[in-house]
């Protein structure tokens, strides 16, 4: 992904190798909607004996807290439901802090400003189908290509690419990035989806074709609302989230994925450059929850083995 603003490259979701068929593999069958206030949901439990608390820095380690930011508007990734958040990343979050001994509080914000939230100490970290990206990692913004931060280190956790998400039955006749020139897309705003949307318009343009008319939102689900109006002809997000929404949204009736995944690369959980003892923490906990199984466990439960990966890497995105 590597323009943005990714659910999700600038400072914010471009929220991918692919979450494989996930959308015809298995269903996706616990359902939910996010809001974008500051609800959080603890994740994780305290613990003397966890086996790698002593990796953590040390006002973490008595504090017995790591404080999330997280856009908690994205299922099956990350959603609320009953007040707490739910999907991937949590049940992920939940197996690091059994190896950590501290609990993991995801608190709700705009993914477009969980960087800057992260810089300025509000978080600890950042999980929320953030890709890893160069850009993100040097503190670039993709837009301008000008240094707008210190960037951020990431610890590579899965794998996704973005999807084309259109109405049910394809009306437009939508099959790639192409068809998109001078048409209407919705997305969220501050994501990867959004670096590959405005990519593309201008390669429309260098082509003799009309640039692509873009509408973008705080949250997905407004861009979805558009979508399902008929206000736009596609809506970019990553492909589990695509697939999902395809599955689950008027009972499978509102929405289905086009094409190919485009740009598939590593969401990475986001830490300060300064930050390096949790970053190395957070390494070491997700290996041990890959050599458990408990790993393989939350994918399989979310049907989304396809993007699992079998040891986790520091700044592996492009």
């Amino acid at each position: 992904m590597t323009a943005s603003s990714t659910r999700r490259t600038t400072v914010a979701r471009s929220r991918t190798a692919a979450f494989g068929a996930i959308a015809v593999a298995g269903a996706l069958i616990l359902t939910g909607c996010g809001d974008q206030t500051d609800k959080g949901s603890d994740s994780g439990s305290s613990s003397s004996s966890a086996p790698l608390a002593s990796k953590l820095p040390d006002s973490i380690r008595k504090a017995g807290v790591i404080k999330v930011g997280s856009d908690i508007a994205y299922p099956p990734v990350e959603y609320m439901e009953g007040g707490k958040a739910v999907g991937v990343d949590p049940d992920v979050a939940d197996a690091l802090g059994k190896q950590l001994g501290v609990k993991f509080d995801f608190q709700n914000g705009k993914f477009a400003q969980l960087i800057v939230g992260l810089q300025s100490k509000r978080f600890d970290m950042v999980m929320s189908a953030m890709n890893d990206t160069k850009d993100r990692q040097n503190g670039i913004d993709s837009d301008t290509g000008k240094k707008v931060g210190n960037g951020v280190d990431f610890v590579d956790y899965f794998t996704a690419g973005t999807s084309i998400l259109v109405q049910k039955g394809n009306p437009k006749g939508i099959k790639t990035l192409d068809d998109l020139c001078g048409k209407v897309v919705a997305l969220q705003q501050g994501t990867t989806s959004e670096g590959i949307a405005k990519a593309q318009s201008t390669k429309c343009t260098k082509d003799g074709k009309k640039a692509i008319t873009l509408q973008t939102f705080d949250t997905d689900p407004e861009a979805l609302l558009r979508l399902k109006q008929g206000a736009s002809v596609a809506d970019l997000n990553d492909f589990p989230v695509a697939a999902y929404n395809a599955k689950t949204s008027g009972g499978g009736k509102d929405f289905e994925v086009v094409g190919d995944q485009i740009e598939a690369g590593p969401y990475g959980i986001a830490v300060t450059k300064e930050n390096t003892q949790l970053r190395d923490a957070l390494q070491a906990a997700l290996d041990a929850i890959v050599k458990n199984g408990e790993y393989g466990k939350i994918l399989a439960k979310w049907n989304v083995t396809q993007g699992g990966v079998t040891e986790s890497k520091i700044n592996g995105g492009s």
